[in-house]
């Protein structure tokens, strides 16, 4: 309950600044460099270091994978159809494509599953959601964001990415198990800490919420497979699962846990990314303004059907 009053405050006095007289109008670049440079960064060395693999975890790990090359395949379907144009494009599959596990999935999974949810739901943010977001995320966001892309310039946009390059770091020392310091965690911690707050500031700054805008295809067909199409993807995935007995009985809630972290809003992070990436702005910043309220009905709603499975 706590995230989602945050969500309401940060975005709405991002609203109320973004129309305040004097207010510099571009102060969300300043926010966006703070959270590129320091935050994510930060929090990509602390989380992705401890992460820990096992076999029976493998449905949560790989759910956010499956959902981002799921969106990417569907928005270049759209966008040959619909002719919408490479930021759109690009925005679209980098926000649809990524679900806000540890903001939004965290008390929902612990209303519905206790501990044990939290539990999953960090896996599924740490070795999911947060890498996705930070490799393949990365290389969408610099691969639309080229005019003429070419491998050249879209290697050089993802190595030179400060949360990419803290990924690789930590990915090394996930490799050789080392960890860090208690007062290096915290400090780490620290520095990555105003991330949520920061984030949220920044899109509520570029939220411009108009009959016009919430009208647009581009927004309608990015929410569409938001909350209806990527979570009955990782559904279907579910029941196959289940029908072959690969799903255990004792582990059904893994697989329904999955169903539902699919249908929850778009990924913070992901929206930086895109606007970060000069994606379609206004259309990034709108996916994360509508589809994280919309989603705590529709995800109660998956998980309400998921009872007679």
């Amino acid at each position: 309950m706590a995230n989602l009053f945050l969500l309401i405050i940060c975005l709405s006095l991002g609203g109320i600044l973004q129309r305040t007289k004097g207010f510099p109008k571009d102060a969300y670049l300043g926010l966006n460099a703070v959270i590129i440079n320091i935050c994510l960064p930060a929090l990509t060395l602390l989380y992705t270091s401890e992460i820990s693999f096992k076999a029976n975890q493998l449905l949560v790990i790989l759910t956010p994978y499956i959902l981002f090359i799921s969106s990417f395949i569907f928005f270049r379907i759209i966008a040959k159809i619909l002719h919408f144009d490479r930021s759109t494009t690009g925005a679209l599959t980098i926000t649809a494509g990524i679900s806000s596990i540890s903001f939004v999935g965290f008390p929902i999974f612990e209303l519905l599953y206790g501990k044990a949810g939290v539990q999953m739901g960090i896996l599924m943010s740490q070795a999911g959601s947060f890498v996705v977001c930070g490799t393949l995320g990365i290389m969408t966001a610099s691969y639309y964001s080229a005019s003429e892309p070419s491998a050249k310039s879209i290697i050089k946009s993802i190595f030179t990415f400060p949360p990419f390059v803290a990924f690789c770091v930590a990915v090394c020392l996930n490799i050789i198990n080392f960890h860090f310091p208690s007062y290096i965690s915290e400090v780490l911690q620290k520095l990555g800490s105003p991330f949520t707050v920061l984030a949220l500031l920044s899109v509520g700054l570029q939220i411009n919420v108009s009959k016009a805008n919430i009208a647009q295809k581009p927004l309608i067909f990015g929410l569409f497979f938001k909350l209806l199409v990527a979570p009955l993807i990782i559904f279907v995935l579910y029941l196959i699962l289940l029908q072959q007995n690969i799903l255990l009985h004792e582990n059904t809630w893994i697989g329904k846990m999955c169903v539902v972290g699919a249908a929850l809003g778009s990924m913070n992070t992901a929206s930086i990314i895109a606007i970060n990436h000069k994606l379609n702005p206004p259309l990034a910043s709108l996916m994360i303004g509508i589809s994280i309220p919309l989603s705590l009905i529709t995800a109660m709603l998956w998980h309400y059907l998921l009872i007679f499975f």
